[in-house]
């Protein structure tokens, strides 16, 4: 329900808001389609399709989401890796585009080589969160339970491979502590088990998260971002118990490799417009989603760094998707 208020929001906004002077530039004459690797209906979705929205009015052209969910997004990445490089297909990639290259053995595509970098659209902070009675309110609290305890606490992972996943492993590493993990396939499922008092502890996104911390069904006891969040000053970063502990999810554009330069940078240029906009922006917020914006080439710094270093967590945490 709230996905399809944050939505009809933004059709509205989009009759009524100023995003500065429409960039001149001559709008594509076949739809745009935006492939998105998850089903409709979630935060991936949501994003996509707001972003699909504003983009057609800036550029005046028509943008449209397709879903192909399926393998972590690798199938909508294969699809777009395999797409003549016109400007008509992009690809909402998100973090698992960058951790998939280790996690899988045998991808069908180079994350990099087969891609061009168009913009860094989002991040993603989450929130360690408990269930309501659990014995531990903040990080140091939880080393110490846990180290009383070795294996008796359990933490709930949204998917083997995901950024959830990969971001419990290290704060088990990091703290040197022992907690089982538990697999689901899915966040709904694992939260619910986490609100039913089943399961301990898990990362949720900003959005759910939130939510039921301000209902107390749920228990924060950190931030996985390095930066405190002034939505939730009661929280304190993980890193200020583990120094260096900084995770966040984050959603990009990218095109087929070999995309014009020219094509490239009204892309990234009309989706930064589109970023700065304060109406975009809060609504973004209200789905845990904080705006970035970036030039080509530094989603492509970016998206380099992320590969090596979710490759050497996926390698120290021994997961694996086939």
């Amino acid at each position: 329900m709230q996905r399809r208020h944050f939505l009809a929001s933004m059709a509205a906004a989009a009759t009524t808001a100023t995003l500065g002077t429409p960039t001149v530039l001559r709008a594509q004459s076949a739809p745009v389609r935006i492939i998105v690797g998850a089903p409709p209906g979630g935060g991936t979705d949501t994003l996509a399709r707001t972003l699909a929205m504003e983009l057609s009015r800036v550029l005046g052209g028509n943008f449209v989401v397709e879903n192909k969910p399926g393998a972590g997004g690798n199938i909508a990445a294969s699809q777009v890796a395999n797409s003549a490089p016109d400007g008509t297909t992009l690809l909402m990639c998100y973090t698992s585009h960058a951790i998939n290259e280790t996690l899988y053995a045998d991808l069908s595509f180079d994350p990099v080589a087969d891609f061009t970098p168009v913009c860094n659209v989002a991040s993603a902070p989450a929130i360690l969160c408990a269930r309501p009675a659990f014995e531990a309110n903040d990080i140091a609290e939880l080393i110490a339970l846990a180290k009383q305890s070795p294996g008796a606490l359990n933490i709930a992972l949204p998917g083997i491979g995901s950024a959830g996943h990969l971001a419990a492993e290290v704060l088990k590493t990091m703290a040197g502590i022992d907690m089982v993990s538990v697999p689901y396939k899915g966040t709904a499922q694992a939260i619910n088990d986490v609100l039913a008092g089943q399961v301990d502890l898990m990362f949720a996104g900003l959005a759910l998260a939130g939510r039921q911390l301000a209902d107390k069904n749920l228990k924060g006891l950190g931030l996985s971002s390095i930066k405190p969040l002034a939505e939730y000053p009661a929280l304190k970063p993980i890193a200020n118990s583990l120094p260096g502990y900084d995770f966040n999810a984050w959603y990009g554009l990218l095109g087929p490799a070999k995309l014009d330069p020219a094509l490239t940078e009204k892309y990234s240029a009309a989706t930064r417009q589109v970023l700065k906009n304060e109406q975009v922006r809060t609504r973004m917020a209200t789905e845990g989603l904080l705006a970035t914006g970036s030039t080509p080439s530094e989603f492509q710094a970016f998206l380099v760094s992320e590969i090596e270093r979710w490759g050497k967590i996926v390698k120290a945490s021994g997961a694996t998707a086939g």
